[in-house]
């Protein structure tokens, strides 16, 4: 892409990831015009932009990816080059439970973009400097044993869940409308996101909040499935590199180089937790119910749970061809990200408990009370 003034539609921006990005995107290029497009599901909320929403040259629209028609009046009236797909329906268990949401957001939403772009980008303005870039998961590919090498970007894909069935579909997409149509596209498929502004549902931010009401710490299985975990800002630079000087047509996976299984992280994350409590005596009054702020430990509540359905064993991410190719190489250790993030939990009460009100709170309490 050049390196002149973009104009970007980010999808699913008012979401975890993709707020991050906004936030991020705004830091280091304050010139370029955001339109951030966000159906404000349970996991989208506006509130992950409330510190921007006043600066010029970013706007906010309330509406679906599957609605093609708002899609291309988007991209045509606010001449937009550069594409950022970020929204997506992301959490394995709600996929288990209700798969059909997966499928219309995952790909029919992604299709009704593609399809939108194509038709403004190449049929109307015939623009060659254009940029359709879609963020996927390192789950397309499967599961791992222990003794198997990392996932590259010419693994095979066989995804075992409906969200990640959803996804892969998505990218070969993504794919398609390169080969056939044209379309200057891009992937990456990155390994397990944390950080600011993650929903409480997902693992991390989960323990943090359960862990503060003194509240079980459930952990599928024998908790030694492991992941690969990515400091949200690292992606996020990862992306920003991509659509830099990215090849069109490529996919980059993108990891942080940092395989723990859960428990050895849930560990860690008690541990870090319990250290804020020493080091901060005013979060003994404020969360009287964490075993921190009675001088015990946040691991005593950690309780093993029936294990998901189709839970896969092992991801690992092989990211050489993005740092050979384009430089990248993650910034943030696990420490420092959990540290960081933890902070960021413990300052911002407000945020997390108005997302956990109301229907999330319903249905932590139907899934995880049956466990």
């Amino acid at each position: 892409m050049k390196s002149q003034r973009r104009r970007l539609l980010v999808t699913g921006g008012a979401g975890f990831i993709g707020a991050n990005f906004v936030h991020y995107w705004r830091h280091h290029h304050p010139t370029d015009e955001l339109v951030v497009l966000d159906a404000l599901t349970y996991a989208g909320n506006r509130m992950n932009l409330a510190d921007l929403e006043s600066a010029q040259g970013l706007e906010f629209i309330h509406g679906d990816i599957v609605d093609q028609p708002l899609a291309e009046r988007l991209i045509r009236e606010r001449e937009i080059d550069t594409v950022a797909h970020f929204a997506a329906e992301s959490h394995v268990d709600r996929s288990i439970v209700g798969p059909d949401q997966f499928i219309t957001t995952n790909v029919l939403g992604t299709h009704s973009l593609l399809k939108a772009c194509r038709k403004v980008w190449i049929e109307e303005k015939k623009q060659h400097g254009h940029r359709f870039h879609h963020i996927s998961t390192d789950e397309v590919y499967g599961s791992l044993e222990p003794d198997q090498p990392a996932f590259t970007e010419d693994s095979p894909y066989a995804p075992n869940s409906p969200y990640s069935a959803s996804k892969a579909a998505s990218d070969h997409l993504v794919r398609a409308y390169f080969h056939t149509y044209g379309l200057q596209v891009t992937t990456t498929n990155c390994s397990n996101n944390y950080g600011p502004y993650h929903f409480p549902e997902k693992l991390i931010p989960l323990m943090i909040v359960n862990a503060l009401h003194g509240k079980p710490l459930p952990v599928y299985g024998d908790g030694r499935n492991v992941r690969d975990w990515l400091y949200v800002t690292d992606h996020c630079a990862a992306i920003d590199l991509v659509l830099s000087a990215g090849t069109p047509g490529t996919t980059y996976n993108v990891g942080g180089d940092c395989e723990r299984d859960n428990l050895t992280l849930i560990g860690l994350l008690c541990d870090l937790l319990d250290d804020a409590f020493v080091r901060r005596r005013d979060l003994c009054r404020r969360f009287r119910d964490a075993p921190a702020a009675c001088g015990g430990k946040s691991a005593d509540l950690i309780a093993f749970v029936k294990d998901r359905p189709g839970h896969d064993r092992r991801y690992a991410i092989d990211s050489s061809l993005i740092r050979d190719e384009l430089g990248f190489v993650p910034k943030v250790d696990l420490e420092r990200g959990l540290r960081s993030t933890i902070e960021w939990y413990l300052a911002n009460e407000a945020w997390w408990r108005a997302v956990m009100s109301g229907a999330y709170r319903d249905w932590v309490a139907r899934n995880y009370a049956a466990r």
